[in-house]
């Protein structure tokens, strides 16, 4: 993961960076020491640390020296923070600080952002069945760090990708005749049997769909009286996601109805950055 993870950093450097940060060159002496710290704005919970310190080691490895800094968390990942708690504090050349510190806080109030609002839906439904997860709704490039906060923000992942499980949705069952069709060609075809899921939009699809033995079966923009029925008629059968317009404000009574997951593509697709400052003083 450590290496996945440097290579994205890596990407976003080389598109912030180019051949070198020329304000900062020009300004900061090489020699000039400075301390930075990392403080909330916000409350909420944080995530990307560890992205964070390596951006500012690889920023370092640029300048040639790969120990010239030092960071110190002074809080941990998925850890909840109030308004004006110092999140980490970081030693170094005043020219690595400089230049990698959007890069830095980019990542870490994108993770810490969705991590915040991740917290909010599981905190909505805390005293129901109800797991949340996320989507494939992410930013290109960045699933990654994306999934990783909202793990940490108490969410579960669904599918990283089109090639960890199988989603029969909508087009799929057009394509392939039907749900039962569709299913019998996965199982025919996949060698390597991977979980199933299958996308229902009413109760006549889920009666088609529960004698196949799915691993699970998503509910498709279904009204809450739809949903409480489809818990009664599968019985535990199998585990039923609720997906579609899902919100903080409805979120609570979607897992009243019984349902084991809700998935939310807000947590990645349109999440709000968590607000983070960071100051840096000169070291004398």
């Amino acid at each position: 993961m450590r290496q996945q993870m440097a290579a994205v950093i890596q990407r976003a450097l080389e598109e912030d960076v180019g051949d070198g940060d020329i304000t900062t060159l020009c300004t900061v002496a090489a020699a000039a020491s400075y301390e930075g710290k990392l403080i909330a704005k916000a409350s909420g919970v944080i995530a990307g640390l560890e992205v964070t310190q390596l951006t500012f080691d690889l920023v370092a490895l640029l300048h040639g020296n790969k120990d010239a800094v030092t960071f110190h968390a002074q809080v941990a990942d998925g850890e909840r923070v109030e308004r004006g708690a110092v999140i980490a504090t970081v030693h170094g050349p005043g020219q690595v600080l400089l230049t990698a510190e959007r890069t830095a806080l980019n990542f870490l109030q994108r993770m810490s952002g969705i991590a915040t609002l991740t917290a909010r839906y599981v905190d909505a439904v805390r005293n129901t069945r109800a797991k949340i997860l996320d989507t494939r709704k992410t930013v290109p490039g960045l699933r990654l760090l994306d999934k990783w906060a909202v793990a940490l923000g108490g969410g579960t992942n669904h599918r990283h990708g089109l090639y960890d499980m199988v989603l029969i949705k909508e087009n799929h069952v057009a394509a392939a005749g039907g749900i039962t069709a569709a299913v019998a060609r996965v199982r025919s075809q996949d060698t390597r049997q991977r979980a199933i899921e299958v996308e229902v939009r009413s109760l006549e699809e889920l009666a088609e769909a529960l004698p196949l033995r799915v691993d699970q079966i998503m509910l498709d923009n279904m009204n809450l009286a739809q949903m409480r029925e489809a818990v009664q008629i599968t019985n535990g059968a199998v585990p039923l996601e609720a997906s579609g317009n899902v919100s903080l404000t409805s979120v609570a009574e979607i897992a009243a109805t019984g349902v084991d997951y809700i998935s939310v593509g807000k947590l990645t697709h349109s999440v709000e950055a968590f607000d983070i400052s960071f100051l840096l003083t000169e070291v004398r």
